[in-house]
C-alpha cells in the first residue's frame, strides 16, 4: 500500500471536534431537563443505596459520566459535581469530580487540538509582525495563562479548554494546569453538595451562586492574581531593563 493511500483525508482530524459539537447541541436540547438538581432530588435515596453496595463501581460510573458531561460539553456539570460531594463527601468527592473534569477537558483539548489547534499553530508561527509577538509573549508565560483561565470564574469551562488548544500548549501542561486550577472552584460546590442532607430535609435548593460571595470569591480573584504575577514582573523588569 503506498504512502498516499494511507493517508487520512484532511478532513478526517476535524472530525472529533465536530462530534464533539454535534452532541453538545443535541444533549443541551436532550438532557437539560433530565441533568438537573430535581432529578438528583428525587433519586438520592437510590443513589446512596447503589453506593452502599456497589462503591467502587459507583466511583467508575460517577468518574464516566462526568467525563461525558465535560467532553461534549452537555449540561450538567455544576449539578455532577455537587453530586460527587453528595456520594463520596467532600474529600474524596473533590478528588472525583477533579479527575473527571479534567479527562473530559483533555477530550476536548486533543479534539480542538487535532482539528485546528495545529494548524493555528503553525500560522501563528510562520506569522510577522504584531501576531508572532503575541504568540511570543504567551509562550513566555503559558503557565501563569493557563492558571489565570482556570482561576477567573466567568471564563467558561470549554472556553479555558479550547484556548490553550489553539495555542500550541503541551499536554501536560494542559492536564496539571488544569487539575490544579479548578481545585478551588470544585471544593466549592463538592461542599456544598456534601451537606445536601440538611438541604433535602428542608425541602430547600442549594445556593449555587455562594461561589460570588466576598469570602469565597477573593480568595479566588486572589490566586488570579498570584497566577499573573509572574507576567507583571517580566514586563516591568523589561521596562527597567529599556531604560537603562
Amino acid at each position: 500500500m503506498s504512502a498516499q493511500a494511507s493517508e487520512k483525508p484532511s478532513w478526517f482530524r476535524y472530525l472529533p471536534f465536530v462530534v464533539i459539537l454535534a452532541v453538545a447541541v443535541i444533549g443541551y436540547f436532550a438532557l437539560r431537563d433530565y441533568l438537573t438538581f430535581e432529578t438528583l432530588r428525587d433519586n438520592r435515596e437510590a443513589l446512596i443505596a447503589f453506593r452502599d453496595q456497589h462503591y467502587a463501581l459507583t466511583i467508575l460510573v460517577f468518574l464516566g459520566i462526568y467525563v461525558m458531561i465535560v467532553g461534549f460539553s452537555l449540561p450538567g456539570a455544576s449539578v455532577a459535581t455537587i453530586t460527587g460531594g453528595f456520594l463520596f463527601g467532600t474529600v474524596f468527592g473533590v478528588l472525583a469530580n477533579v479527575t473527571g473534569a479534567t479527562l473530559g477537558a483533555v477530550v476536548i483539548f486533543l479534539a480542538a487540538r487535532m482539528g485546528l489547534g495545529e494548524t493555528l499553530k503553525a500560522r501563528m508561527d510562520a506569522s510577522e509582525g504584531l501576531v508572532r509577538k503575541v504568540k511570543a509573549g504567551i509562550d513566555e508565560n503559558q503557565w501563569s495563562m493557563l492558571f489565570f483561565i482556570r482561576l477567573v470564574p466567568v471564563v467558561p469551562f470549554f472556553v479555558a479548554n479550547l484556548i490553550p488548544a489553539f495555542l500550541g500548549v503541551p499536554l501536560y501542561r494542559f492536564v496539571i494546569s488544569t487539575f490544579l486550577g479548578i481545585i478551588p472552584g470544585s471544593l466549592v460546590f463538592t461542599s456544598i453538595g456534601a451537606g445536601l442532607g440538611s438541604v433535602f430535609a428542608r425541602g430547600e435548593t442549594p445556593d449555587f451562586g455562594i461561589i460570588f460571595e466576598p469570602h469565597i470569591l477573593l480568595p479566588i480573584l486572589g490566586l488570579c492574581a498570584l497566577s499573573v504575577l509572574p507576567v507583571v514582573l517580566k514586563a516591568v523588569t523589561g521596562k527597567k531593563e529599556l531604560l537603562k
